[in-house]
């Protein structure tokens, strides 16, 4: 009797704690499906899901933190960095000017350096021509010392006609540089030219020729102002209507006349 009632009471537990441990599942499953969260220490797990990190990891601060904000400088300091920038760069120009000399010269200079020119040319020019001289410019890479004096000059071999180019030393300076400076001097003439296209190997006559202004130092070789000179000659090259008839663009005579004078 005492071994079946023991045996009841032992049935009544077991009975009770599965009825208890299906209520619990049932619970869990329960607020699974509603999105609930459990009240079981499973729910640290499970539902642990902070915003980029897995579901087995806790959220750590550190990682997640706000970032910081620079504060915003205030009107007063801004102003005070922006006069310190601006004088360290007007510093920093007045220094370039002062060890960085211009390239442009003088207007004086230039005067002087036209003057040059046009006597250098008109020495070696014929009578009646007019010059026109065309001054340029230095190269803007050169780097020169202050100059209190500069001389302009002609090169010795240099030509004074066409494109050609003039000295330009300094004489009372610092440095005593030396350089050349471009010019252009033109010695306009008349002379004769091309009346049309002429090709090459025409012998030339009175019809095929005419006087024109013309710029004599435009390209080198003599030009002719008396068509008795050429008279009878041969192109050896075609001549554009207009063009000047230079000696280069005769062929050699193989006859001289009477008292002509030869170079041998």
């Amino acid at each position: 009797m005492l071994l079946a009632s023991r045996r009841c009471r032992s049935d009544r537990s077991a009975s009770a704690w599965v009825w208890k441990f299906s209520v619990s599942v049932i619970r869990f499953m329960s607020g699974l499906f509603r999105g609930a969260r459990p009240a079981w220490p499973l729910a640290q797990i499970v539902w642990s899901r902070p915003e980029n990190m897995s579901g087995i990891n806790k959220a750590k601060a550190g990682q997640f933190r706000p970032r910081r904000r620079t504060p915003v400088p205030r009107v007063a300091a801004m102003l005070r960095r922006t006069a310190s920038l601006s004088c360290l760069l007007l510093a920093g120009l007045c220094a370039q000017a002062q060890t960085v000399p211009s390239t442009v010269l003088d207007p004086a200079l230039i005067e002087r350096v036209r003057q040059l020119a046009e006597a250098a040319a008109r020495a070696t020019a014929p009578p009646g021509t007019r010059v026109a001289v065309e001054i340029g410019t230095l190269d803007a890479r050169l780097r020169l010392a202050p100059c209190q004096q500069v001389q302009p000059y002609l090169p010795p071999g240099m030509s004074a006609w066409g494109r050609t180019r003039l000295g330009l030393r300094c004489t009372d300076g610092t440095a005593r540089w030396n350089v050349t400076l471009p010019v252009r001097v033109a010695v306009y003439g008349r002379a004769l030219v091309a009346n049309a296209p002429l090709p090459a190997g025409v012998n030339l006559s009175q019809e095929h020729l005419a006087m024109a202004d013309i710029d004599i130092a435009a390209e080198p070789g003599a030009v002719f102002t008396d068509a008795a000179q050429v008279l009878g000659r041969t192109l050896a090259r075609p001549l554009a209507a207009s063009e000047a008839l230079r000696a280069p663009a005769l062929k050699s005579r193989q006859w001289f006349a009477a008292g002509e004078t030869v170079q041998v």
